[in-house]
């Protein structure tokens, strides 16, 4: 049996679903309200992490 392994986003990839700037991407990585891992140079967001802060966003809304 095989575990399938987290889907990991690009910050231009974030930035697309969010329709957010770089920046504001990197602010919210920053503040550890998303979640993301680095090797290196590139820099990960797990695909899970961003449902998570969509997930708080909407709870914070209600």
């Amino acid at each position: 049996m095989t575990t399938a392994a987290p889907e990991l986003l690009t910050v231009p990839e974030v930035m697309t679903r969010l329709k957010f700037g770089r920046s504001k991407v990197y602010d919210l990585i920053r503040s550890k309200r998303l979640a993301s891992i680095t090797e290196g140079r590139s820099r990960r967001i797990p695909a899970s992490a961003l449902q998570n802060y969509i997930d708080t966003r909407l709870e914070e809304a209600a």
